[in-house]
């Protein structure tokens, strides 16, 4: 009985997210014996994306194998492992992928698009926030975008090193629902299973605790750069973010449906939802850089729950950057808001008090038709505080 409900749990967890995240590790995609691609796990596992995609439900796919697929192909012998040699398995391996994703979905009528990401792509705001309008673009558009690190450009200082922590940043940067995280594994143990047979698998994470932590182990894959605790990491990334985590084994076919069907896994579950985390976020962590005063028109349409756009904005003050947090204010001085804005502050002079359309016009390119986008805007009450989202 209680199977049964776990399992009902888990389905609707996973059916009622309108955006998931599903990472997958190299020891899955790449075949230990021949350093192929392992297609009909990969055919399995894309048939299923499109059965989400079919009930209405948006998917990100954040991709292993790269430097695995590409070291073969070059020919490169076990002891080649210098940087500039992973570097160009990756160029080589990228190649492979993207080809495979794009073949592969293409089955099902389904667009691909390759997005490769550093860690300075996630770090920095302004090109976090170039990187999230991309991918949110690609998803309006239908499209299934397949994220890999860069890992042709990126050395050691200014990588990640492991798809579980920028699958969960990536969760973050689409506001996902569900982070799935596809390895080896089945979830999290009280113990090492391999050592002990007896051990325990912990279905279900409310908070990372120190005793949680301390069950985690090395990573032991050939083709895997990561573990257990890069697994924990992630999952304290994604839920922040409001995102629920997922830890199951792909090792199976079909291992999306064998989730839902309450198969061995372990659930890290969120307190908030990704919306409420963002907002938080803007409104409680970030430092305003500067100030904008907008109009009695600009006032009601925010109040309203729509963005702000530069025809509302009638004074521009301090010296701030794209991406950077700043706050709205009223003509009578009162603080309305909250947000990332994006234009710096010069554009945002330039522009202030003028139409969308003729943005262009004076700075010589449009980037955005907001000046402060609604996903990007906290509104606030009259003691500064966030309202309810």
């Amino acid at each position: 009985m209680a199977s049964r409900v776990r399992a009902s749990t888990e389905r609707s967890r996973l059916q009622r997210a309108s955006r998931v995240v599903v990472k997958v590790g190299s020891s899955l995609l790449v075949e230990k014996a021949t350093g192929r691609l392992h297609r009909k796990w990969l055919i399995s596992l894309l048939r299923e994306i499109a059965h989400m995609r079919g009930r209405g439900q948006q998917v990100v796919l954040v991709s292993s194998g790269a430097i695995a697929l590409g070291r073969r192909y070059l020919g490169l012998r076990p002891e080649q492992r210098r940087l500039e040699e992973q570097q160009a398995a990756a160029a080589a391996g990228q190649v492979l992928l993207a080809h495979a994703y794009r073949e592969l979905l293409g089955r099902h009528d389904i667009k691909v698009a390759q997005v490769l990401l550093t860690l300075e792509d996630t770090e920095s705001r302004r090109r976090y926030l170039n990187a999230r309008s991309t991918l949110q673009t690609l998803l309006d558009l239908g499209v299934v975008p397949v994220i890999n690190e860069n890992d042709t450009v990126a050395t050691a200082e200014i990588r990640y090193g492991d798809n579980d922590r920028l699958g969960a940043r990536v969760a973050e940067m689409v506001s996902a629902d569900v982070l799935v995280l596809l390895s080896d594994v089945d979830g999290l143990y009280d113990a090492d299973p391999s050592q002990k047979p007896d051990a325990r698998l912990i279905p279900e994470v409310r908070e990372i605790t120190p005793e949680i932590e301390a069950l985690a182990g090395a990573s032991a894959t050939e083709f895997g750069s990561g573990g257990m605790i890069t697994k924990l990491m992630a999952a304290r990334i994604a839920l922040s973010a409001g995102c629920a985590t997922v830890i199951a084994s792909g090792k199976r076919l079909r291992p999306l449906a064998a989730i839902e069907a309450g198969k061995p896994s372990t659930w890290f579950i969120s307190q908030g939802s990704p919306l409420a985390a963002r907002k938080q976020w803007i409104a409680g962590t970030l430092k305003p850089r500067g100030q904008l005063t907008i109009d009695a028109g600009a006032e009601k349409a925010l109040a309203a729950g729509r963005s702000l756009l530069p025809v509302g904005v009638v004074a521009v003050e301090g010296r701030f950057g794209r991406g950077d947090a700043v706050t709205v204010r009223n003509a009578a001085g009162r603080d309305l808001a909250r947000g990332l804005v994006a234009y710096d502050s010069d554009e945002a002079r330039r522009i202030r008090g003028c139409h969308s359309e003729e943005i262009s016009e004076l700075l010589g390119y449009r980037d955005r038709d907001e000046m402060i986008h609604r996903d990007n805007l906290v509104l606030l009450n009259g003691g500064g505080h966030e309202q309810g989202t």
